[in-house]
């Protein structure tokens, strides 16, 4: 038998006995074999000879977190690794669903218009509803038609286009505006906006 094929046998044993405590955690009864048996094939590579001591040890030391390197990375994807390290929730799964929510993702890709000049931020109508939003990051002129192109948790994001904002001129009366349809019955002396 070749002197050196005793303590290469060592040396492969360690390293697999490590990986097996990455993926088989054993309180450490593992990584205490791993340890005696690279330490063992270093022993027995100084005992066949210097230069074989010194490459076995070499391996050893190099050879060894680079084993358990590749085993950290290649365990998250195992069975196991899937049951202990869960996935990380998105941004979407942890943010709350609430009816603003909703309505502000119903949003997108609708048209409005500024109400007031947006350096970046501003109030815009869209369907007749005031919206706080903020501009890509172009000042906005008021009056400028927009087009909503994201929303961010509560934030709504504008472009400004040059399409013109459709008027209430839906069929469905439900689609429009009340004062669209009927006049105020009250006139202005029951208004109690400020």
């Amino acid at each position: 038998m070749e002197i050196w094929v005793l303590p290469i046998l060592f040396l492969v044993l360690g390293m697999g006995l490590s990986i097996l405590e990455i993926f088989f955690p054993s309180a450490g009864i593992f990584t205490f074999c791993s340890i005696a048996a690279s330490l063992g094939a270093v022993l027995l590579g100084f005992r066949a000879a210097p230069g074989v001591g010194i490459t076995v040890m070499t391996i050893a030391i190099f050879g060894l977190p680079i084993v358990m390197a590749f085993a950290f990375h290649w365990w998250p994807r195992t069975s196991f690794g899937k049951q202990v390290l869960l996935e990380a929730p998105r941004a979407e799964d942890v943010r709350p669903d609430d009816d603003r929510q909703r309505t502000l993702k119903g949003l997108v890709g609708r048209l409005g218009r500024a109400k007031c000049q947006m350096l970046p931020g501003g109030v815009v109508s869209i369907d007749g509803h005031s919206v706080d939003a903020v501009s890509e990051g172009m000042a906005i002129e008021a009056g400028q038609t927009v087009r909503v192109v994201k929303v961010d948790a509560t934030r709504v994001i504008v472009r400004p286009v040059d399409e013109e904002v459709p008027t209430a001129t839906a069929e469905n009366p439900l689609e429009r505006p009340i004062n669209t349809i009927i006049e105020d019955p009250f006139g202005e002396e029951f208004n109690f906006r400020t």
